[in-house]
């Protein structure tokens, strides 16, 4: 295993402790399609907070759902640019925090909101959000300013498993990027269901029959090794509690070469709170731009 062992500290949210044990509680009774999402619509911060210029991107969707997203121009002569996918609650005024030191380090970010969530319309399902990312990536690719250097995708948490599963499933978005940067994703639906079954006493005797519920059809397991030869960053904390980094064990040891794997600490998506792991990221994308 390519390894690099880093030291940091940082502070759990156990608000997501409670987000996580209802995405997958609640979606037993929903049924297996409408997987539970939390999306709110507060606007927690937006790009000139952090002196950064953006344009507002919509992008229109069948059924008459609208998608908005940001797209960040770097704030240097470009070296290429980032997909930003982010994780199940919230939007990307909230995310903005885990990328918005990109820019100054010469990267454009692209980042968009999944149907339901922010002021993007229309309700998320597993599937409508992929077909979300099939779209944003295809405007992503027929922007000016962006073919004029390397792609590559950064996902968190549930970003990055659906990141890693469209990656996979799709070969002209494999044709298109230059990498893939995976931080705290699961490994598949059905074994981070059981875990969070497990941990609530309430659950715990059902964890296996209800586990079964969930469907397995977009597991980013299956089809991770898919992706090589595109290069492979798997970024995991060994501290986190809602994603347990044995997922991002398993996402490494499936994919193909060339794969590595940085080993973080704390909590869940807090990774480029910290400057060595923005560096980590930094040094991926700069070996294979």
């Amino acid at each position: 295993m390519a390894h690099i062992e880093l030291d940091w500290r940082g502070n759990l949210d156990h608000s997501y402790v409670l987000g996580w044990l209802l995405f997958f509680v609640f979606p037993i009774i929903a049924g297996c399609s409408n997987l539970m999402f939390l999306p709110n619509q507060i606007r927690y911060s937006t790009p000139d907070n952090f002196g950064l210029d953006y344009e507002d991107i919509f992008l229109r969707m069948p059924e008459n759902i609208r998608l908005h997203a940001w797209f960040l121009p770097s704030k240097v002569d470009a070296k290429g640019t980032v997909f930003f996918l982010h994780g199940n609650a919230q939007n990307i005024s909230a995310h903005i925090y885990s990328i918005y030191w990109l820019p100054e380090n010469g990267y454009n970010v692209f980042m968009i909101d999944y149907r339901g969530y922010g002021i993007s319309t229309g309700t998320p399902t597993v599937q409508g959000v992929l077909d979300d990312i099939s779209t944003g990536f295809a405007w992503l690719v027929r922007n000016q300013q962006v073919r004029k250097g390397p792609i590559f995708l950064l996902g968190q948490s549930l970003g990055a498993s659906l990141g890693i599963y469209f990656v996979g499933t799709h070969s002209h978005a494999k044709k298109q990027l230059a990498g893939v940067i995976s931080d705290a994703a699961f490994s598949s639906f059905r074994s981070i269901a059981r875990e969070k079954l497990d941990s609530f006493w309430l659950t715990w005797p059902l964890q296996y029959p209800l586990s079964l519920l969930i469907c397995d059809n977009f597991d980013p397991q299956d089809v991770i090794q898919n992706i090589s030869p595109v290069p492979v960053l798997i970024m995991h904390s060994k501290d986190d509690q809602i994603v347990p980094s044995t997922h991002g064990q398993i996402l490494y040891e499936l994919a193909g070469k060339p794969k590595f794997f940085v080993q973080t600490r704390n909590g869940h998506i807090a990774t480029f709170k910290y400057r060595e792991y923005r560096e980590a990221a930094l040094k991926f994308m700069a070996a294979f731009d």
